[in-house]
């Protein structure tokens, strides 16, 4: 009996047994960051292999500030269709963002560099290019750094990388930033 002035006792329940979240489910959680990664790998080859094609089929009529303004474009271009869908798919997760900058310098890069062979095939022969492997492999490359008027460093190289990086980069955090949290 309880004492006076005191609720009467209530009968004792057991308490119900834990109930965790369902596996792969996160409190607070949403995107899908590893998928948002490899989803901008294969769209940034595509926009890098297209590119490439482009200046295969242009290179004959192309002048330097052509050539930098499509190498600028393609830079552009591939940072806000990764960007985009990192933002998108990868929502707010900052490795992702990361790696969505990353993956935009390195189209950029690619994209430029692979076209390199393909014009040598095609002003030569595609026995060129196995010369030029023997020669020196890193032809490509070098060919994206120098200034090939000055002698010294073509400077919208690294400014296209820069350009893809940060744009790929900001609009990933405008678009992940604006989804909400599930």
């Amino acid at each position: 009996m309880p004492a006076p002035g005191q609720p009467p006792m209530q009968p004792m329940y057991p308490a119900p047994p834990f109930q965790g979240m369902p596996y792969g489910h996160q409190p607070n959680a949403s995107g899908h960051p590893v998928g948002a990664v490899f989803l901008a790998l294969f769209v940034s080859l595509i926009i890098s292999m297209l590119y490439s094609g482009l200046i295969l089929l242009t290179y004959k009529d192309q002048t330097i500030t052509v050539a930098n303004t499509m190498y600028l474009g393609h830079a552009l271009i591939n940072g806000a269709v990764v960007g985009a869908l990192i933002g998108a798919v990868g929502h707010r997760n900052h490795g992702a963002w990361i790696w969505g900058a990353v993956i935009a310098a390195l189209g950029a890069f690619f994209g430029y560099t692979n076209a390199f062979p393909l014009v040598i095939a095609d002003a030569q022969s595609p026995a060129a290019i196995g010369d030029m492997m023997e020669a020196d492999p890193f032809i490509p490359a070098k060919a994206w750094w120098n200034d090939e008027i000055g002698g010294g460093v073509d400077w919208f190289s690294p400014l296209g990388l820069v350009l893809a990086a940060v744009t790929a980069w900001g609009l990933a955090y405008l678009i992940g930033n604006r989804r909400r949290q599930r």
